[in-house]
């Protein structure tokens, strides 16, 4: 069975074998027939979770450099035009951002767009302001004597960016593009409110038609527990080799 790792884990919580009083674990037991096709039902939805999250972490940052950029002007209107947009963006709610995406867009902007990517687009456009301020600390932290270098070498603004400052500065905000990984894992579930068939909207279902909501969504936070776990064990591993790479 796909996903094997989170028996252990089910078993752990006695899932497999309490069924008395009010609890009724044999609707996500795996050793059951029944059991099986709800575990698989809610465990489906882990693909939707992961498509909308790494899609939309993708986009915030490219969005999220581009709003940093003009942050670091020495002009005042770039940094003004930088300061509004990450303001208004961070005041929004996420979740009303999500309804406004998908009920209100289509209707301002006069386009067709589907569940999955009013839920990126939502997320990329609300993460993309906190993407903005990682970017402009950590590209602020690069030394001054870095940016002389490039300028001594006759590179441009853009090469500068792209081969000194920005290698330098995304080694020093890995750990928080890491947190922001993890964040959007755990806000992807609000998608489930327009209909997403991801992890959180897979457990709703279920619940309606097996009226078990303890056992479905203890399942459901074990789900999440599990990913962003390996999620971090990942960010964790990922700043090491970064890390022995500095040091060769």
């Amino acid at each position: 069975m796909r996903f094997a790792y989170l028996l252990p884990l089910l078993a752990l919580f006695g899932l497999s074998g309490c069924s008395s009083g009010s609890w009724g674990w044999y609707v996500v037991n795996p050793t059951t027939p029944s059991g099986q096709r709800n575990l698989m039902f809610l465990l489906d939805g882990l693909y939707y979770t992961l498509a909308l999250s790494v899609t939309a972490i993708l986009i915030s940052v490219i969005l999220g450099l581009l709003v940093a950029l003009p942050g670091l002007a020495t002009q005042r209107p770039p940094r003004i035009i930088n300061r509004v947009y990450v303001e208004v963006v961070r005041a929004v709610p996420i979740l009303v951002l999500i309804l406004w995406v998908y009920y209100g867009l289509p209707q301002v902007a006069d386009i067709s767009i589907s569940v999955f990517w009013a839920g990126v687009l939502a997320l990329a456009i609300s993460d993309s302001a906190f993407q903005a301020e990682i970017f402009r600390a950590g590209i602020q932290s690069v030394d001054r004597g870095q940016h002389e270098a490039a300028h001594s070498i006759s590179l441009g603004y853009v090469d500068k960016m792209r081969f000194v400052i920005l290698p330098q500065a995304i080694k020093r905000i890995l750990p928080a593009l890491g947190n922001q990984l993890v964040y959007m894992l755990k806000m992807s579930s609000l998608v489930s409110v327009i209909g997403m068939e991801e992890l959180t909207r897979r457990a709703n279902e279920l619940v309606v038609t097996e009226y078990r909501p303890l056992e479905i969504y203890t399942v459901l936070v074990i789900e999440y527990l599990v990913l962003i776990l390996l999620v971090s064990a990942a960010v964790r591993w990922l700043e090491r080799r970064m890390g022995a790479s500095d040091q060769r």
